[in-house]
C-alpha cells in the first residue's frame, strides 16, 4: 500500500438501510500491511457506540467525509474473500431489489472459520494440481457443437432439456438434464475457465454431483449448499478463491460464488419456488444469474423441461436463444379423465381405468410411479353432513388424519380433535376428503396384494429405487429415480393441484407432472388423471414452451409479471401514499390498493416497465432510508411508547398475485 493510501472505504455487515453505503476510515500504521481490499475488518461506529464487523472495499488517498475520520478498529483475517467482481454483483443485486449490499454479501461469504482458514493458508505454499482434467466428451441429444458453441462463445440460452434418464459410467442413474450440464461444466474447465452450477434442492444436486464426478477431476468439483457443516461450506468457499478453475455447484446462493475466469452460470428449473430468496432483498436465484452474465460476460443456461414464462420472456425479446433436443425425445403422455367404478380396486384406489391397465401391466416389468398432490394420511377431514372443511375448536387450524386409525387433530397446534361439533350445520361426524401420500399407499397396497409399495415425501425421502416390481408412491418433486426409469408413471390429483389460487398454478402443476414424466422408461406410459384443456395439450405434445407462449401473451394483457414487474408497499397508509408519491413522475404504470393487512398496516402494489425499473427501485430504497431516519417512537394506548411500523418494500414477489 502507498504512503498516501490511508483511507479505507467499509461497508458495515449491518441490516439498517440507512448504513448501505460506504464509510470513511482512516488506516493506522499498525494495519497498513494488512488493510487490503476484500478483507473482514472491525470499525468503531460511535452513533451506536461499539465495534461492527465490516468488508474494506478500497483503499483511496482522499476521504469523502470532511470531519476527522475514525481509526479501523482490527483487520479480522488477511483473506481477502470478498472480490471485486463479488461487491459489483452484490451491489448491483441489491440495487435491483432495493436492499442492502451486506444481505447479499451475507448469503454468498460464509462465517469465517478460524481453525480452517488457518489451515487453507499454510497450504496455499503446496503444489496446486490442475482441475480440468483433459478434455470434454461431446454433447449428445443436441445439434453437434451448439452447447459447446455456447459455452465457448459466451452465450446465453434457454435449454429444452431432454425428458429421460441416463446410467452413469459407476452405474447409477440420473436425469438426462444432469449429464447435459455436467458435460457443460466439463468443457468450461476443459477451456480453463470455471463454471457455477446452481439447483433447487439436494436431490437435483446429487444428481448432478454423481454426473459432475464422471466427467470432470474430482479435486475441480465444488460443492456449496446449508447443508454442508460451516467448517465444510467455508473450506469450499476458500477453496473457490484459488486461481485454479473450479466447479461449483450448490443451491440458490452458490450463485454468488466466488470463481476464478468464470466462463458459465447454468441454472436448472428456474420455475422452482426454492430459487426464489426468502431473505431480503428476495432477489431471484434466476435474476441473480441474469445480472452475474452480463457483468462478467460469462455463458448462461437456463436449463428445465417446463420453461418458466420469466425465460419465455427473456427468449421473446432476444435476450435468450432457444436450444432444443434434435431429434426430440418426448414421454408417452396419456390424458384421461375417465374413472373406474367406486366397487372396483381402481375406483377405490382413484385410478382411471386406462391408468389401472397401465400400472398393472407395467408392474410385470418393474416398478411404477403414483405422483400424488398432499403428503399424510388425510390432511383434510370435512364435516360429513354439510361438507364444510372441519377447523380445530383451539386455534381454528385445519384438522385432518395423520395415519390409519388415527383420531383427527389440528395440524397447527396438535390437539385432538374430541368432542368436535361443527359450526355452520352443528354435526359431529367428520368424513376424509382428501388422501395423502399415506392413504394413497394404503389403498394401492389392498388393490395390488403381494406388490412392495414405497411412500417418498418430505418426512420420508428416498432417492433412488431399484429396477424390481414396486410402486412408489411420491408427492411432487419428491420422486426418487428408478434404475432404467419407471414403466408407468400415473399423475394423480391434478384437479387438485389447479385449484390452488395462484397466478403461477398452472406453471408449477405443469413444471411437477414434466419433471416426473421425466423419469419414465423410454416408450413407458405416463397418465395424466382428470386434467383437460392447455396444461393436457402440453404435456400430451410436450410443447411446455407453447403453453409459456400463451401464458405470457395473456399475462402481457393482463399487466401481469413478468411481461411487467411489480413491488409491494407496507407500512401505515400514509408512509405508503408518501412512498409511492415520491416515485419519479412517468416510471409507473398504475398503482394497486392500498388494501388493509393486520396492526394497522396497509400494503399497495406498484406496476412498472422494467425499463423504469432502476428509477422505480431508487426512489422507493430512498423512501426507506428516510422512513429509517426519521422514526420516532410514539405512545401505545396504556402509556408506553413503542416504535412505529416499518416501511418495507418488496421487489418480484412470486406470491402477491
Amino acid at each position: 500500500m502507498s504512503e498516501t493510501a490511508r483511507v479505507a472505504r467499509v461497508l458495515l455487515d449491518s441490516p439498517l438501510p440507512q448504513l448501505d453505503r460506504l464509510l470513511d476510515y482512516r488506516v493506522p500504521e499498525e494495519l497498513a500491511d494488512t488493510a487490503a481490499p476484500g478483507v473482514r475488518v472491525k470499525v468503531p461506529l460511535r452513533s451506536a457506540g461499539r465495534v461492527s464487523n465490516g468488508f474494506l472495499i478500497e483503499l483511496v488517498d482522499k476521504a469523502d467525509f470532511v470531519g476527522t475520520l475514525s481509526d479501523l478498529d482490527t483487520v479480522v483475517s488477511p483473506v481477502p474473500v470478498l472480490s471485486p467482481e463479488l461487491w459489483t454483483l452484490a451491489r448491483r443485486v441489491a440495487d435491483r431489489g432495493a436492499g442492502n449490499a451486506s444481505d447479499i454479501l451475507r448469503l454468498g461469504i460464509p462465517p469465517r472459520q478460524v481453525r480452517v482458514e488457518k489451515a487453507w493458508l499454510a497450504g496455499r505454499g503446496a503444489p496446486q494440481r490442475s482441475g480440468a482434467g483433459g478434455m470434454a466428451s461431446p454433447i449428445h441429444g443436441y445439434q453437434p457443437g451448439r452447447i459447446e458453441d455456447a459455452v465457448r462463445d459466451a452465450q446465453r440460452i434457454a435449454l429444452r432439456a431432454i425428458p429421460r434418464i441416463a446410467q452413469l459410467p459407476g452405474g447409477a442413474w440420473a436425469g438426462h438434464w444432469a449429464v447435459t450440464l455436467a458435460q457443460a461444466a466439463a468443457q468450461c474447465l476443459a477451456g480453463g475457465d470455471s463454471a457455477i452450477l446452481v439447483v433447487p434442492d439436494y436431490r437435483d444436486q446429487d444428481q448432478l454431483e454423481a454426473a459432475l464426478h464422471a466427467f470432470a477431476a474430482d479435486e475441480a468439483i465444488i460443492r456449496m449448499d446449508a447443508r454442508q457443516p460451516n467448517a465444510e461450506r467455508y473450506r469450499g468457499f476458500l477453496s473457490c478463491l484459488e486461481p485454479e478453475p473450479r466447479i461449483i455447484v450448490g443451491n440458490r446462493s452458490a450463485v454468488y460464488a466466488p470463481a476464478s475466469r468464470l466462463g458459465l452460470i447454468a441454472l436448472w428449473d428456474d420455475g422452482d419456488p426454492l430459487h426464489a430468496e426468502p431473505l431480503s432483498p428476495y432477489v431471484h436465484a434466476r435474476d441473480a444469474a441474469l445480472i452475474r452474465a452480463d457483468q462478467q460476460s460469462c455463458a448462461l443456461i437456463l436449463a428445465a423441461h417446463t420453461r418458466s414464462v420469466e425465460t419465455q420472456r427473456l427468449v421473446e425479446i432476444g435476450w435468450l436463444h432457444d436450444v432444443a433436443p434434435a431429434p426430440a425425445v418426448t414421454p408417452r403422455v396419456i390424458v384421461t379423465a375417465q374413472q373406474a367404478a367406486a366397487d372396483t380396486p381402481a375406483g377405490a384406489a382413484r385410478i382411471p381405468s386406462a391408468a389401472w391397465r397401465a400400472a398393472t401391466d407395467a408392474l410385470e416389468a418393474g416398478p411404477v410411479l403414483v405422483q400424488v398432490a398432499r403428503p399424510g394420511y388425510a390432511p383434510v377431514v370435512a364435516c360429513r353432513r354439510c361438507k364444510q372443511a372441519a377447523r380445530c375448536t383451539v386455534c381454528a387450524g385445519p384438522l385432518g388424519v395423520t395415519r390409519a386409525g388415527a383420531k383427527p387433530s389440528c395440524a397447527a397446534c396438535g390437539a385432538i380433535a374430541a368432542d368436535w361439533v361443527c359450526s355452520n350445520c352443528e354435526g359431529t361426524a367428520l368424513s376424509l376428503v382428501t388422501r395423502g401420500a399415506g392413504r394413497t399407499a394404503e389403498e394401492l397396497g389392498r388393490a395390488f396384494a403381494g406388490t412392495r409399495v414405497l411412500v417418498a415425501d418430505g418426512e420420508r425421502p428416498v432417492q433412488r429405487v431399484g429396477a424390481e416390481r414396486a410402486l412408489v408412491v411420491a408427492t411432487r418433486g419428491a420422486e426418487p429415480i428408478a434404475d432404467g426409469g419407471y414403466r408407468a408413471i400415473l399423475l394423480l390429483d391434478g384437479e387438485r393441484m389447479l385449484a390452488r389460487e395462484n397466478l403461477r398454478v398452472g406453471d408449477d402443476c405443469l413444471r411437477w407432472w414434466s419433471n416426473a414424466a421425466a423419469l419414465a422408461a423410454p416408450g413407458a406410459p405416463v397418465v395424466l388423471v382428470g386434467v383437460g384443456g392447455p396444461l393436457a395439450q402440453a404435456m400430451a405434445t410436450w410443447r411446455q414452451d407453447a403453453y409459456a407462449a400463451a401464458e405470457f401473451a395473456d399475462r402481457r394483457v393482463l399487466r401481469f409479471p413478468p411481461a411487467v414487474r411489480i413491488a409491494s408497499v407496507v407500512g401505515r397508509a400514509e408512509t405508503v401514499a408518501t412512498a409511492i408519491a415520491e416515485i419519479e413522475p412517468g416510471a409507473v404504470i398504475d398503482t394497486l390498493g392500498p388494501a388493509p393487512l393486520d396492526d394497522a398496516l396497509v400494503r399497495s402494489i406498484v406496476r412498472f416497465d422494467y425499463a423504469h425499473g432502476a428509477v422505480v427501485a431508487r426512489d422507493l430504497r430512498a423512501a426507506v432510508v428516510r422512513n429509517a431516519t426519521s422514526r420516532r417512537k410514539r405512545p401505545s394506548g396504556d402509556g408506553r411508547f413503542v416504535p412505529a411500523p416499518t416501511l418495507k418494500v418488496r421487489f418480484d414477489d412470486p406470491e402477491i398475485l
